[in-house]
């Protein structure tokens, strides 16, 4: 099991910007790919951005493509989600999840250690 912790998230302004951060430690980062989801209120857990272990390959959801860029350093540990143009439709609780795996997939189920999440509120 990999741990996970998000940070970043907060209040903004509709046109602003954020960036996401998730540590991770405990077993071997480097071979596995990560994802960010997303839970917003009255909605299930959506996929939204995810990165292969290499990151080669990366998948965004329609509605963030453009908007937000997955990336990672695996030097650190870390993988991030820069979300520009931010709309008050992207408010949710963003989690990090980790993949056994080094294939990004855009499955919520390929993904078996998640972190606590991170509040992202947008105002109009």
């Amino acid at each position: 099991q990999v741990q996970l912790v998000e940070s970043g998230g907060g209040l903004v302004q509709a046109g602003d910007s954020l960036r996401l951060s998730c540590a991770a430690s405990g077993r071997t980062f480097s071979n596995r790919a990560m994802g960010w989801f997303r839970l917003a209120p009255g909605k299930e857990r959506e996929f939204v951005a995810s990165i292969s272990w290499g990151s080669g390959i990366t998948y965004y959801a329609d509605s963030v493509k453009g908007r937000f860029t997955i990336s990672r350093a695996n030097a650190k540990n870390t993988v991030y989600l820069q979300m520009n143009s931010l709309k008050p439709e992207d408010t949710a609780v963003y989690y990090c999840a980790a993949r056994n795996s080094g294939m990004a997939s855009m499955a919520r189920a390929d993904f078996g250690s998640w972190g606590q999440g991170a509040q992202v509120t947008v105002s109009s």
